[in-house]
């Protein structure tokens, strides 16, 4: 099945396509030393696989989760994510972060990011409209809302139901209000029916023409 010249691959209907991770940032422009790209989407939709799959086929790329910046309680503290790691690397300055330890309920050790190569910023609420002026792609990660829930539960636990329950309200808060889905240039499917290679390549429900 042949890749077409922007690195989709055919497939017998205009879409899905299939596209290489080695593809994604092809004709990336970046403003600055660090390709900053968010990918965004419900919890437990594939996001972390995603970003993975980038990072894999992309030496230097570094991947930071929203989940070093967020809680149950709390969500994302999108400010000390912009102050820490997005704001530095805007600045060619190296970033420093604490990871949030959600077992302790603190903070717990740093890490560095020196400016330069790619920082994938995965997790819920990366590409909010607060920090998408930062970035150079944005993401949007889909899968159906009981996938979520299952492959969050199948992580956590079923004594984490009713904190999901809440977790899930809020990011449907967040869609409304804020239509990420909508504005970001790349719309994967995390829960891809369609036959390919996990390791190699992904489902794009949207990709740029």
């Amino acid at each position: 099945m042949p890749f077409l010249r922007n690195g989709r691959r055919r497939l017998d209907q205009d879409w899905p396509v299939l596209v290489r991770y080695a593809d994604v940032l092809k004709g990336v422009h970046p403003r600055r030393r660090t390709i900053l790209v968010a990918v965004d989407g419900f919890g437990g939709a594939g996001k972390s696989h995603f970003a993975a799959g980038v990072a894999a086929a992309r030496p230097g790329t570094t991947v930071v989760h929203t989940d070093d910046f967020a809680s149950w309680d709390a969500g994302l503290d999108w400010q000390r994510l912009r102050r820490q790691v997005i704001g530095p690397l805007l600045a060619d300055r190296p970033a420093r972060y604490q990871r949030y330890d959600w077992v302790a309920g603190c903070l717990a050790e740093w890490h560095d990011i020196p400016p330069g190569g790619t920082v994938v910023v995965e997790g819920v609420w990366s590409s909010r409209v607060t920090l998408a002026d930062a970035y150079d792609v944005a993401v949007w990660v889909q899968s159906p809302r009981e996938t979520c829930l299952r492959r969050g539960l199948e992580r956590d636990g079923q004594a984490a139901l009713a904190l999901w329950q809440r977790w899930m309200a809020e990011e449907d808060e967040y869609i409304e209000a804020e239509h990420p889905e909508g504005r970001a240039a790349i719309v994967v499917d995390g829960a891809p029916t369609v036959e390919h290679d996990p390791d190699v390549e992904f489902v794009a429900l949207r990709w740029p023409s």
